[in-house]
């Protein structure tokens, strides 16, 4: 062997060093990449999860306050119905398991819905318009109680809005 020719295989040999560490080191950064993007997507899953988990919570807190809103609503109607007929006793009783039921309900994070005031479409469900000596759009009676659930309107308050002062007898509106 020439000393040229042993030269030229030493060069070739570390080349191929070279080039095996480049190989190497594009091997490990492919590596880390991959983890890195799995260590990602990891996280993604964790958190879908853990809203996945809320969001099921709220809707079965959703579904039972929803079951009960018309045991509230008879209750409240036996009370109207007790006190006409003056059952001192049923009323009391009946007020009780109201107020408990109320509490509960409350506990659990039912809010009653305003009607004082103006009308709002979000959280009022107007059954009725009439004339009225209260401004226009006014809510002036409640028909049935709305509930809101944390932000959530669970049943909009159904209600009576005025439609401005009513037109002098011997009038017809325009």
């Amino acid at each position: 062997m020439t000393e040229e020719h042993a030269e030229r295989q030493e060069v070739e040999e570390q080349a191929e060093e070279v080039d095996g560490l480049d190989a190497v080191t594009r091997e490990r950064d492919e590596y880390l990449d991959r983890l890195q993007r799995l260590k990602a997507e990891f996280d993604n899953y964790r958190k879908r999860a853990a809203r996945d988990q809320e969001s099921l919570v709220a809707r079965a807190h959703e579904r039972l306050v929803e079951k009960l809103l018309p045991v509230l609503d008879d209750l409240e109607r036996a009370l109207e119905a007790a006190e006409q007929h003056e059952e001192a006793k049923l009323e009391e009783g009946v007020r009780l398991v109201h107020r408990e039921l109320a509490a509960t309900l409350g506990k659990e994070g039912l809010v009653e819905i305003d009607t004082d005031g103006v009308f709002d479409p979000h959280v009022h469900e107007a059954l009725l318009a009439q004339p009225s000596e209260a401004d226009e759009g006014t809510v002036i009676q409640v028909l049935q109680k709305g509930y809101r659930l944390g932000d959530h309107v669970l049943r909009p308050a159904r209600v009576v809005v005025s439609s401005g002062a009513p037109a002098p007898s011997g009038e017809e509106p325009a």
